[in-house]
């Protein structure tokens, strides 16, 4: 299968994990993301701890918004549903430094409330050391943890 080198409109296609013009030196691409759930109360509590074990807390909140982030920086946001905000099932994966820190993750999303949707462990269709867990929270959005590093 060829790969195509360019993006429709002819936006140039980086490998993942690249960098690209906009990022600050040493930051990633991403800056932040925004999920809308349906009880802004009962989501603020379950990330606060699914995410702890992955070092995130609260670190802003103002009308109706949540955002969660490591070192001060929010870089997880959750707003609650409404018109410009409506609720539909999202994939965010979220970076581990390790592989215990995915199973804590997964063991915290379960007490926090999440459903089961892959245990920790190597995801070798992916790639070999892709280590990972997935919950589905209360708005139905499936959460991961993954880890690149090997054992």
């Amino acid at each position: 299968m060829r790969v195509p080198s360019a993006a429709p409109g002819g936006a140039p296609i980086r490998p993942v994990g690249t960098r690209g013009p906009g990022a600050v030196d040493g930051e990633a691409m991403l800056d932040h993301i925004t999920l809308a759930v349906r009880d802004h109360a009962a989501a603020k509590r379950f990330f606060s701890e699914a995410l702890r074990p992955l070092g995130y807390e609260v670190v802003m909140e103002f009308g109706g918004f949540c955002g969660l982030g490591v070192k001060g920086k929010p870089d997880f946001w959750l707003a609650g549903e409404d018109a410009e905000h409506p609720v539909g099932a999202q994939h965010v994966a979220f970076s581990a430094p390790d592989r215990k820190a995915v199973d804590a993750f997964h063991a915290a999303a379960l007490r926090a409330g999440a459903k089961d949707n892959g245990a920790p462990g190597v995801r070798t269709d992916y790639h070999p050391t892709y280590y990972a867990a997935f919950v589905i929270d209360a708005d139905g959005h499936n959460i991961e943890a993954v880890c690149h590093r090997p054992a």
